[in-house]
């Protein structure tokens, strides 16, 4: 059965992790709780982590922020739902949905000013998603989303994999990947639209936290190797 409200005995917490949750009591402040978790860079590997380790590290990438925010909602009588946006050329990103009047919102973490939070009102998902459309861009600054996902109730995962673990919820992005997806665009709308310009893409190079050394000295060898493949 899907309970309605989520109670710290369910959800396996210490009462300091279930304080921090009870606090964040509107999608408002746990958007801001996310926008204060310092960027998780994976400088040791790929992570998913779930919400007690999220709390433990005040570090977060996108899956990770969006499992806590729909725990947060959950603990205040919300359902914990996911949407994935799939990308094209690029990594996909997932953000926790909410619902006020009617209309969609949606809270997300990242560390560019593009696939943030979203204000609820939008009257589909599908207005949602587009919503994120023109930020959502590669290192090429080519546009990349081209699909959404049906939303993903949280309550179907076993909570000690999601909520109480202390190991990567690898399951998750696995089950987020084989839910139905939708196209935002036909291939004929694509051929109209166009690359960022320079001044968007100056703009769109703006982080919240900073990359570590470790991270930008591994992204320029990445890079000096691939330029090196190119010449042979």
């Amino acid at each position: 059965m899907k309970r309605r409200r989520a109670t710290r005995e369910l959800l396996g917490l210490s009462p300091a992790e279930f304080a921090v949750l009870r606090r964040l009591s509107s999608p408002e402040r746990i958007q801001a709780f996310l926008y204060g978790l310092k960027q998780n860079f994976e400088l040791s590997g790929d992570t998913c982590r779930p919400v007690r380790e999220v709390l433990r590290t005040r570090r977060a990438h996108c899956i990770e922020g969006a499992m806590l925010a729909a725990c947060a909602l959950w603990v205040h009588g919300e359902p914990p739902l996911l949407m994935d946006l799939r990308a094209e050329r690029d990594y996909d990103h997932v953000v926790a949905l909410f619902r006020r009047h009617g209309r969609w919102g949606a809270i997300s973490k990242t560390n560019g000013i593009g696939l943030r939070w979203r204000d609820p009102v939008y009257r589909t998902l599908r207005e949602l998603a587009a919503s994120y459309f023109h930020e959502y861009y590669n290192r090429r600054h080519h546009k990349t989303l081209r699909e959404f996902s049906v939303p993903y109730d949280l309550r179907r995962m076993p909570l000690e994999a999601w909520v109480s673990g202390t190991k990567d919820v690898w399951e998750l992005p696995e089950t987020l990947d084989a839910l139905e997806h939708f196209r935002l665009l036909e291939r004929r709308h694509l051929r109209a639209v166009t690359r960022r310009d320079a001044f968007e893409r100056r703009v769109g190079g703006l982080l919240q936290y900073r990359r570590p050394r470790a991270l930008v000295e591994k992204l320029a060898a990445r890079l000096a190797k691939r330029r090196k493949q190119r010449r042979r």
